[in-house]
């Protein structure tokens, strides 16, 4: 599918870059138009993803980078300055795989966790980006789920971080609003990457199911009958950082294919 030019010579910044949504944004973007700054902590996703976003005659830049080290984004944000200039829109995408157990047994250390990669780092990034963020205009895009929308056993603690992104995202909308800022979450459902096709895999395997079944057992609850494609959820990111929705903030744009009606 052919991506329009929404974001023509802007400067995009996108943390978590990995093999699945974090790559989509990166080279969607550079496909809708814009430069990209890639930060992850693995190298080798990095190099991978750059030069998808070269080829489609954009420039990328690498940043090696732990967000939750304050040093390593402080150096994620001189990086990016330094290079381009400027920047429109951050895309805070990092987080921590969540632990897939009840609150009751669940470490305290896995929440605690949660909370460093999903709220304190993207508070922390959009603080360090503001100014840049203040002269462009530009925008923060925070990368939540639809857990948000539900109370599913072992989904506590990811519920936990995700609810406290959120909340984030609206307080900066309110206080970054008047300085030109706009704050946006995209809520995407199961995307269908590799790291949840082997999830569903082993599921589906102790039931005696095919990946397949156990594809559609879940796609059942939603309307279309179909998990999220990356390019579909990012698709939805390139819309919220592009000027169409210039007058949208403080919104969280579900992405689950009619799984929950919000």
């Amino acid at each position: 599918m052919n991506v329009p030019r929404l974001l023509p010579e802007k400067v995009v910044v996108v943390s978590g870059v990995g093999p699945g949504l974090g790559r989509e944004l990166a080279v969607r973007c550079a496909r809708a138009g814009a430069d990209v700054v890639l930060a992850a902590r693995t190298e080798t996703f990095l190099a991978k993803t750059a030069a998808e976003v070269e080829a489609t005659g954009r420039r990328a830049l690498v940043v090696p980078a732990d967000i939750t080290d304050p040093a390593d984004a402080e150096a994620l944000v001189e990086a990016a300055l330094g290079a381009f200039g400027r920047v429109d829109t951050l895309i805070n995408n990092a987080f921590a795989v969540p632990p897939n157990e009840e609150l009751d047994t669940v470490p305290m250390d896995a929440i605690r966790l949660g909370m460093e990669t999903s709220v304190y780092a993207a508070l922390r990034l959009s603080k360090l980006f503001t100014p840049a963020l203040r002269e462009s205009r530009g925008s923060i895009i925070m990368i939540n789920s639809s857990v948000l929308r539900h109370s599913k056993p072992a989904c506590g603690a990811y519920k936990i971080a995700k609810s406290a992104l959120l909340a984030l995202a609206q307080s900066l909308s309110t206080e970054l609003g008047p300085q030109g800022i706009r704050v946006n979450s995209v809520a995407p459902g199961p995307i269908w990457i590799d790291t949840v096709k082997e999830f569903v895999g082993e599921l589906a395997a102790v039931r005696g199911m095919s990946l397949q079944e156990g594809y559609d057992e879940i796609a059942a609850d939603m309307d279309r009958r179909l998990l999220q494609e990356p390019e579909e959820v990012a698709d939805a990111v390139l819309f919220m950082a592009s000027d169409m929705a210039r007058a949208i903030t403080g919104h969280c744009l579900d992405v689950n294919g009619g799984e929950f009606h919000h």
